[in-house]
């Protein structure tokens, strides 16, 4: 295996494991939010920052799917606007390091 390869994997592996990463915590912050609904001790929440920090660390688009597809943070007009935001500079950026540094 060449060096190119490699580092092809290790991103691919980097940016699978960040949106994993993002996808899942916003589903157990949908969930506990929905578990606060119904139970008198609410459990503890994943803070925004946190949210926000792994979808911008290359988990936009984990961030975006739950977003949408557990349908969480969508009233948040912060949330609506940055992580779409966040995920297309990643691509932007992604495409950039392809074209300028590993092609």
């Amino acid at each position: 295996m060449d060096s190119k390869t490699i580092i092809y994997i290790a991103i691919g592996a980097f940016l699978v494991l960040m949106n994993i990463i993002s996808f899942s915590m916003m589903a157990l912050d949908k969930k506990r939010a929905q578990k606060d609904k119904t139970h008198s001790h609410p459990e503890t929440r994943i803070p925004e920052k946190r949210l926000f920090l792994f979808t911008g660390l290359f988990g936009g688009l984990g961030g975006v799917l739950g977003m949408y597809l557990l349908r969480h943070k969508t009233k948040h007009w912060y949330f609506a606007l940055f992580f779409p935001l966040m995920m297309i500079a990643q691509i932007a950026i992604l495409v950039l390091l392809y074209i300028y540094v590993l092609r």
